[in-house]
């Protein structure tokens, strides 16, 4: 668990900081326009680095922080599903989509596996007492 919080947070952090310095580069890669302005996808950058933060915090003790495990959980759930609304109307493209893959995807299964393992924990911990 920790070591799957300390590469999110690493993780958040680097694109985090690369959005906010490289607004254009990804839209580049992907052959898009860039965002107009270019302020809105460093806020974003700015935020998801923020989420590194508090992945640094949770990888110390993801028991005691499971909440920022759980909010960051839901960021990752939501992004995507507000992704799929916007490109089964045409307002984005679906190559956008490989953004989700590495931001969102693949941290389902190890951020559910964490809050998992909380619960189970609680549920001991509740029929000892």
């Amino acid at each position: 668990m920790k070591l799957t919080l300390f590469l999110a947070a690493l993780y958040n952090l680097v694109w985090g900081i690369f959005a906010v310095f490289f607004p254009n580069a990804l839209f580049q890669w992907l052959g898009l326009p860039p965002p107009e302005p270019p302020w809105v996808w460093q806020c974003l950058g700015m935020v998801i680095g923020v989420y590194g933060v508090g992945y640094a915090i949770a990888a110390r003790d993801p028991f005691r922080h499971w909440a920022i495990v759980f909010v960051g959980l839901l960021g990752k759930l939501f992004g995507p599903l507000g992704f799929l609304f916007y490109a089964l109307r045409g307002q984005i493209p679906w190559r956008f989509g490989i953004n989700l893959v590495l931001n969102d995807l693949i941290w389902w299964i190890p951020f559910g596996w964490i809050l998992w393992k909380v619960t189970r924990r609680e549920r001991l911990i509740k029929k000892e007492t």
